[in-house]
């Protein structure tokens, strides 16, 4: 397997579990990237820009990274308070009127980014196309009933935190949240990363599709959910199945009209540096420079808001503002650590101990939710170099 890039001194472990991950675990393209005290330190990539394709994955080749993107929202919301200009202990309807509607008038808006709002799920589920509109979006998570009390309980919001992020962004600040990311993030951050994929970005992005490990990778892979989440599952009236299937059916994620509407939940589209860049710039200065979150901001957006039972994931996670937080079900670097997986391949997060921040995108998307083991052992290597 060709393995094209660099890493610096003392990452080399890295480099091998990469390679590894398509030797063994069955990679078809996937690209890594480190940041340490603000600078690169693991830039790495390989494979097929296309999980069905030939043409070779380049630098620069970007993913759609799935749920991941919910940490570059919830970026988003927390600079919004950094500047004055959200309270996160307000009601959400003090910004957002509609949404006092069906009981929710106690809904506060910390509880959106910490999976406490209790509408992870629609009654009325929205087609992809309907999903693709913002305002169509916040209507129907405005009118939804609760499934539990606002703020007593937590469950993944798998779907719904799109429309619940995106219109908070918008009733504050008057402009769509991947125009915000674009002008207020990326561009500053100097990262590679779409909320709305422009146009003239369409070329650098590569195929997404399922992708099974080799049958000689089930020696290493722990493949057997627990009875009570593969039951979740399979059961059309859960939550779990309800929370996923808000958007029915299932977008086409290599539709060029998904790829440019704006889905905070589900549909960002980064490179791995870009990942990594971003959540550098989150926990400290990147390359001397640009720092996105103060030090303050950083300690709130880690601070532990929901641990326990997930009523929609059947395990237990933990979240803090926006961000999953290390645990069983989400192993990050290490309990410093907080970031955002996304389902079935990548993974983003930062760890202020220790100064690291990782990004981790693939074409290949397997059956995992919150722990994709290639990009475990990734995060393991990375472990093990800086923690020895």
């Amino acid at each position: 397997m060709d393995v094209n890039g660099a890493v610096a001194e003392g990452f080399e472990p890295v480099r091998e579990a990469f390679v590894r991950n398509f030797e063994v675990l069955g990679d078809r393209g996937a690209a890594v990237a480190v940041y340490r005290d603000g600078h690169k330190v693991v830039d790495l990539w390989g494979g097929t820009k296309d999980v069905d394709g030939a043409e070779p994955w380049e630098h620069g080749t970007a993913q759609i990274v799935r749920s991941a993107t919910k940490g570059v929202a919830a970026a988003v919301l927390l600079l919004l308070h950094q500047r004055g200009e959200l309270d996160l202990d307000a009601p959400v309807g003090e910004y957002w009127p509609e949404f006092k509607a069906a009981g929710k008038e106690r809904t506060r808006v910390w509880h959106l980014l910490a999976h406490r709002a209790g509408v992870p799920v629609l009654d009325h589920p929205l087609t992809p196309a309907q999903a693709a509109d913002p305002a169509l979006g916040a209507e129907a998570v405005a009118a939804q009933v609760p499934v539990w009390e606002p703020g007593a309980e937590h469950g993944y919001h798998a779907q719904t935190y799109s429309w619940l992020t995106g219109e908070l962004v918008r009733r504050i600040t008057g402009r769509e949240i991947g125009e915000w990311i674009a002008a207020e993030i990326a561009g500053p951050v100097g990262a590679d990363l779409w909320l709305g994929l422009p146009a003239g970005q369409g070329t650098r992005v590569g195929r997404v599709g399922e992708a099974e490990p080799p049958a000689e990778a089930a020696g290493v892979l722990r493949t057997r959910p627990k009875r009570a989440v593969a039951d979740a599952y399979a059961d059309p009236d859960s939550l779990t199945r309800r929370a996923f299937a808000a958007i029915t059916p299932l977008p086409d994620e290599n539709d060029p009209a998904y790829r440019a509407a704006a889905l905070p939940a589900s549909n960002g589209i980064a490179t791995a540096e870009g990942l990594a860049r971003f959540y550098a710039s989150l926990s400290g200065e990147v390359d001397g420079g640009t720092r996105l979150f103060t030090p303050e901001t950083t300690e709130l957006a880690r601070a532990e808001r929901s641990a326990g039972p997930d009523r929609v994931l059947v395990v237990n996670t933990r979240f803090g503002l926006g961000y999953m937080l290390h645990g069983a079900a989400s192993p990050l670097l290490t309990p410093s650590s907080f970031g955002h997986p996304g389902r079935g391949g990548a993974l983003g997060c930062a760890d202020p101990e220790t100064g690291i921040a990782f990004g981790y995108v693939t074409n290949g998307f397997r059956k995992s939710v919150t722990a994709d083991p290639r990009a475990q052992a990734l995060v393991r290597a990375v472990r093990d170099v800086v923690t020895a």
